[in-house]
């Protein structure tokens, strides 16, 4: 039976958020060989809260935070992986590094990445790159070294919007109050109408709409459209 090819893990940069540069303005890194392992680490943060009229506090939810991806890379240049030996690793870690970090005075910052391999799409910008020299030649200059590259995930701004509804009235939200702040404005930007400050301020147990002070966390409730106003 025939073996398939070896898919090598591939990094992909690009300027564009969306990922939507031409072909031809893509830049790639193909690695020697594929990582042995990787990790995904998954993380949400919540805070502590206390409404007003109650005396315990429970955890909010505050924040999905961005999925972090990590690998390890080897490099080596003494011809016993790639059967092309060379002087040194040192041009390979600036390609890697520059890739990864450089800042790109077009687009004022870093490039965007997509990191493929196999059934594996991640999308992200690259956090970190730690560099260890494993072996050198007589003459101590490095000829393998292992690089452990760490990404963090993002999602383009429409899909993004499409994932979070973050202003749907139809969910639960909790809101700190700042200075300026008024239960009809949030309703307003909330709701999408001011007629419901006066159901927040009852849910909230309030003596009056305008008993609210900077630092207070205030519930609106899921409501619905046809919800009948008091």
């Amino acid at each position: 039976m025939a073996l398939g090819k070896i898919e090598k893990l591939k990094i992909i940069a690009f300027k564009n958020a969306d990922y939507s540069d031409a072909p031809s303005e893509q830049e790639t890194f193909t690695a020697m060989l594929n990582p042995e392992t990787y990790s995904l680490d998954y993380k949400v943060e919540y805070q502590d809260g206390q409404g007003q009229g109650t005396s315990s506090s429970q955890q909010r939810f505050s924040v999905k935070k961005p999925e972090e991806f990590a690998f390890e890379l080897l490099l080596d240049s003494s011809g016993i992986i790639d059967e092309n030996p060379r002087e040194s690793i040192e041009d390979d870690i600036t390609e890697l590094r520059d890739l990864l970090l450089k800042y790109e005075g077009e687009i004022h910052e870093p490039k965007h990445f997509q990191v493929l391999w196999g059934s594996l799409l991640f999308k992200g910008r690259c956090t970190g790159l730690n560099i260890t020299i494993k072996l050198f030649n007589p003459d101590g200059k490095p000829i393998r070294a292992l690089c452990k590259v760490t990404f963090s995930g993002s999602v383009e701004d429409n899909l993004r919007t499409a994932e979070e509804r973050n202003e749907s009235p139809d969910m639960t939200h909790y809101r700190l109050i700042k200075s300026g702040d008024t239960l009809p404005m949030l309703c307003y930007k909330i709701y999408g109408s001011s007629n419901y400050y006066l159901q927040v301020a009852k849910v909230n147990k309030l003596s009056s709409f305008r008993n609210i002070s900077p630092g207070d966390e205030i519930l609106f409730p899921p409501i619905k459209k046809n919800t009948p106003v008091a």
